[in-house]
C-alpha cells in the first residue's frame, strides 16, 4: 500500500509539473522523458545508473542479459544515427537501451511474475525510473523557480556570508586560476553525483537479491527527499549564486568550455566583482533578475546531497567511505569555486540534510523522542538560519568574530545530535559467553 501510494503521488506531481511547464511553453518532466525513447538522452549515465537500481532485484544471469540488451539497444540507435547522419547537439549518444530495458523490466513483472516476485520487480523498476525522473522533475522546477520568482536575495546573502569570510570569492580565484584543468576535473564531480550516490545505493542494496526484499532505509530515499523538498525552499528564498549575481555568469568560465553557451546575465548584475573584488558591506535590498537563471541557492542541494552519501557510505568497505569522503570535499569545493553558491547556502544545506535524514531513519524505525528531539531541533536550525540570512544580514556582516563561529557551532551542534542519537540507535553487540572453567582434578 504505501508504495502504491507512493507511485500515485508521485505519478500526480509529474503530472502538476508537466502542465506547469506547458504554461511557460516548454516541455514537462513526462514529456522529456518519453522523447529520450527515441531521442539522444541529456544524461546516458543517469539512464545507466536507475538500471543499475533496476538491476538489484535480478540474478545474476538476468543482469548480464539486462546489461546486454540495453548495450545492444544503443548501438542499434548508434548505427540508425549515423546512417541518417543525426547529429548530437545536446545529449549523450547512449542511454536509450537503459531506459528500454526499464520499461521491458516493468511489463515483464506484470505480464510475466505474480505474488511477491511482481512486487518486488515492479519496486526496482519503480527505484530506477524514480532517479531518472527526479531528474527531468528538478528541471522544471529550476524553470519554475526562474519564471514565478522575477527578485532574488543575493544582497542579503552576500552580506550575511561577510561572517564567513565571503568563501567563494577565494575559492573562485584559486579555481580560476587552476585553468581549464581543474575546472573540468570538478565538473565532472560536480555533474555526476547521482551517479556516485548510485554506486553508495548498489552496495547498500546488494542482498536485495538474495533476500527478495528492500532494506528498510538507504541512501536513494533520503537523495529523493532532498530532491523533492529542497526546490520548495527556492521558491521562498530564491538565489541566483555570486557568479551571476556578481559576476557575468557563465560567461566567466567560457574558456575552459565546460558548458554550451547560455545568454549572457552580466546585465542584472550588480556589478562584476566576483570572483577578484570582495562585496562591500551595504544594506542589501531585492534585486531583479532574468526570467531563465535558476534561483536554485538556498539551500545548496549538491551539498545536501553529498552529505547524504558522504553519512551513508560511512558503513560500507574502505574505499567506499574514502570515495564518499572524496566526493564531499570535491562537491563544497565545486559549488563555492564555480561561484554557484555561498558559503550561508552550504551550512543550510548540511543542516537540511542531517535532519532530512534523521526524520527518515526515525520513521523507518518508529518515532521516539529522541527521534522527535532531534528533528525538531534540526528544523528550528535551519528555520533560524534563513531568518538570520534575512533580516540579520548587516549585524552578522558587521560582527563576523560573532556570528562566523555562531554559524558553524549550530551547524556542528545538528551533526553532533545526529551522531550522538543514532549511535544510541545502533543494536548493541550481545555479549560475549564465557567459557566456564574445566573443573580441576582434587589432588591427594
Amino acid at each position: 500500500m504505501l508504495w502504491a501510494a507512493t507511485g500515485v503521488a508521485a505519478l500526480g506531481f509529474l503530472i502538476t509539473l508537466e502542465i506547469a511547464a506547458r504554461r511557460y511553453g516548454l516541455p514537462g518532466p513526462i514529456t522529456c522523458q518519453v522523447q529520450e525513447l527515441i531521442l539522444p538522452p541529456k544524461s546516458g549515465f543517469m539512464l545507466y545508473a536507475g538500471l543499475a537500481l533496476t538491476m538489484v532485484v535480478l540474478s545474476r544471469r538476468q543482469r548480464f542479459a539486462a546489461a546486454g540488451t540495453a548495450i545492444g539497444i544503443d548501438l542499434a540507435f548508434l548505427l540508425v544515427r549515423w546512417a541518417v547522419g543525426a547529429k548530437l547537439t545536446d545529449g549523450h549518444p547512449f542511454g536509450n537501451g537503459a531506459l528500454w530495458v526499464m520499461l521491458g523490466c516493468a511489463v515483464i513483472a506484470v505480464t510475466r511474475r505474480t505474488g511477491r516476485e511482481r512486487v518486488l520487480m515492479l519496486k526496482g523498476v519503480g527505484l530506477g525510473l524514480l532517479l531518472v525522473a527526479g531528474r527531468k522533475t528538478g528541471d522544471t522546477w529550476l524553470l519554475i523557480t526562474s519564471k514565478t520568482r522575477p527578485t532574488v536575495l543575493d544582497q542579503y546573502v552576500a552580506t550575511a556570508d561577510h561572517a564567513l569570510g565571503s568563501p567563494s570569492w577565494l575559492v573562485g580565484r584559486v579555481l580560476t586560476a587552476t585553468g581549464p584543468i581543474g575546472a573540468h576535473a570538478l565538473n565532472y564531480v560536480y555533474a555526476q553525483l547521482a551517479v556516485a550516490a548510485v554506486v553508495v545505493a548498489l552496495y547498500q542494496l546488494r542482498h536485495v537479491a538474495v533476500e527478495r526484499r528492500f532494506p528498510g532505509h538507504h541512501l536513494v530515499r533520503t537523495f529523493m527527499v532532498i530532491g523533492l523538498l529542497g526546490p520548495a525552499i527556492y521558491m521562498i528564498f530564491p538565489v541566483v549564486g555570486p557568479v551571476f549575481a556578481y559576476g557575468t555568469g557563465n560567461a566567466h568560465w567560457a574558456s575552459a568550455h565546460l558548458w554550451p553557451e547560455t545568454p549572457p546575465s552580466a546585465p542584472w548584475a550588480v556589478a562584476d566583482l566576483w570572483p577578484d573584488t570582495p562585496t562591500p558591506v551595504g544594506v542589501p535590498h531585492h534585486m531583479p533578475f532574468d526570467r531563465l537563471t535558476p534561483r536554485n541557492c538556498m539551500p545548496s542541494l549538491h551539498t545536501a546531497w553529498a552529505t547524504a552519501i558522504f553519512i551513508h557510505s560511512r558503513k560500507g568497505p574502505r574505499i567506499l567511505r574514502f570515495a564518499g569522503t572524496f566526493w564531499l570535499i570535491a562537491t563544497l569545493v565545486a559549488t563555492l569555486g564555480f561561484g554557484y553558491h555561498y558559503g550561508a547556502d552550504l551550512i543550510a544545506g548540511v543542516v537540511f540534510t542531517v535532519t532530512i535524514e534523521a526524520a527518515l531513519r526515525s520513521l523507518d524505525r518508529g518515532w521516539d523522542r529522541s527521534g522527535i528531539q532531534l528533528v525538531a531541533y534540526g528544523a528550528t536550525v535551519f528555520t533560524a538560519l534563513l531568518l538570520s540570512y534575512r533580516y540579520l544580514p548587516m549585524e552578522m556582516a558587521e560582527h563576523p568574530l560573532v556570528f562566523g563561529p555562531l554559524l558553524l557551532l549550530v551547524m556542528t551542534s545538528v551533526i553532533h545530535g545526529y551522531v550522538r542519537t543514532t549511535t544510541q540507535w545502533e543494536p548493541k553487540p550481545a555479549p560475549a559467553l564465557q567459557p566456564e572453567p574445566e573443573p580441576q582434578p582434587e589432588t591427594a
